[in-house]
């Protein structure tokens, strides 16, 4: 029996964080099981659905410019899009100005009803529905849904992947209750709220029967896991219970607060075999007085004993941090004290934002704003120190044996770009193999690191 064509073609941008992106394939999932058809091309596309980003200013600024690059498909000349439909931070912080100033788009969803998608689009294409789920702007005839912030977060047992298929994002939690005094988090996606652990396992076991390999735990904070449902931090069971289904070979921890992180967390990391001695810790900065000022719940000395530990228990561990150049007040001894610190911790994986002024937190009230000069150029000074230790991690790999993942091909080297346990997709770098094998995406081969570029690794399969 032939399969009914679909309804109408959808186009989805997905901007923002992984967080984000799950949330995307949840609404494709949606969509699909629903009987839309999904496209890529945004000039096939009836629907396009842009789920957008407003943590910092330049998140936000590309967020409107992709809403109105989506909007030139209404036009004839350019595509047959009937309609806009914007969805995520974006949506859920700025709902009455993107309903009042963007005439182009034809519906907001919140970022706790996501789950509404079919119900909203469809209303955009039967304006008077008989049970109608969505509240309709009289001035400008628009669609929206949305929630409360506070509201239990949706499971949707199976989605649509956007990542190979080999590797996916795992969402275990929702919102934040830490309330950083530069953060919008808290009033975008609300108070934390852990997934149930029935529902994530789930979520796995269906994932690994498609050919997932690698589970990427996310959160705001994976490390609060639990606190809410089952009033004990239950990273590590979690874990334990993940690495039992069959077909995952690797799990990934990210954004682990540092003073959240607890012996058991450590030792289950390092106890457990497919759980990947790699760990991201955002922790911003390293002044006391600056942490302080942040709201953050922690010291230099909290983080350098945490570190310590963590590289004692698991002397192969990759640490992955995030910092913030020119927080408000931040003096040049300030700046100089993080330099140091950047220098005697040595991290792996390091990424600098300059610090962005988002209105209606805390910070933004702050005196002593840092003119944006100042902030680029405390930023470039930290990224080049990094630079320099990243080499040097980079060439003591070489004469290590590692299994990694393949990730694709480059045809015209003759090689395939692989992952190591030490690299997350999309912000780490790569392992450059040569192999006369007809190696697919996703396979797991042992190979020897021969020699290292910059931040990436070269090697040859062993036998």
């Amino acid at each position: 029996m032939m399969r009914p064509e679909p309804e109408k073609n959808i186009c989805f941008v997905s901007l923002g964080c992984d967080k984000n992106l799950v949330d995307t394939e949840m609404m494709l999932g949606l969509l699909q099981e629903a009987g839309f058809g999904l496209t890529y091309d945004e000039a096939e596309a009836d629907i396009i659905v842009v789920n957008t980003c407003c943590f910092i200013g330049d998140a936000k600024e590309e967020s409107i410019q992709t809403i109105l690059e989506m909007a030139k498909y209404k036009e004839p000349e350019n595509g047959r899009c009937r309609s806009l439909v914007v969805t995520g931070c974006l949506a859920e912080r700025y709902r009455e100005e993107v309903l009042t100033e963007m005439p182009e788009v034809d519906a907001i969803i919140g970022t706790t009803a996501f789950d509404k998608i079919v119900e909203v689009i469809r209303s955009l294409e039967n304006p008077e529905p008989e049970e109608p789920v969505a509240a309709s702007d009289e001035a400008e005839g628009k669609t929206k849904a949305f929630r409360d912030v506070s509201a239990k977060p949706v499971s949707v047992k199976d989605r649509v992947l956007t990542t190979g298929g080999h590797y996916a994002f795992l969402k275990i939690a929702e919102g934040c209750s830490k309330c950083c005094t530069y953060c919008i988090i808290p009033k975008v996606r609300g108070r934390y709220r852990s997934v149930p652990m029935e529902d994530l396992l789930l979520q796995a076991k269906l994932l690994a029967a498609r050919g997932v390999k690698e589970l990427i735990l996310v959160a705001q904070e994976t490390t609060l896991y639990g606190v809410d449902l089952y009033g004990k931090k239950s990273l590590p069971e979690l874990l334990r219970r993940l690495s039992e289904i069959p077909g995952i070979f690797w799990i990934r921890l990210q954004y682990c607060y540092p003073e959240e992180l607890t012996d058991e967390l450590i030792e289950t990391m390092r106890d457990l075999p497919k759980v990947c001695h790699y760990l991201d810790i955002p922790i911003q900065h390293a002044s006391d007085r600056i942490l302080k000022r942040m709201g953050r719940r922690t010291t230099r000395a909290d983080i350098t004993e945490r570190i310590r530990q963590l590289r004692e228990r698991i002397p192969d561990i990759v640490l992955r941090t995030t910092l913030i150049s020119g927080f408000p007040g931040e003096t040049e001894e300030d700046h100089q004290e993080l330099l140091d610190f950047v220098n005697e911790m040595e991290f792996d994986r390091l990424g600098v934002f300059a610090y962005s002024q988002e209105e209606d937190t805390p910070a933004a009230a702050m005196p002593d704003q840092i003119p944006e000069e100042v902030k680029l150029t405390r930023r470039d000074e930290i990224m080049e120190l990094q630079q320099d230790i990243a080499f040097d991690k980079a060439e003591s790999q070489v004469g290590r044996e590692l299994v990694v993942m393949v990730e694709g091909t480059l045809p015209d080297n003759g090689v395939y770009a692989c992952r190591t346990y030490m690299d997350a997709p999309g912000v780490d770098g790569y392992l450059f193999l040569e192999s006369e094998e007809n190696l697919m995406t996703g396979d797991l081969v042992r190979v020897k690191v021969t020699g290292a570029a910059e931040y990436d690794l070269v090697g040859e399969q062993i036998p």
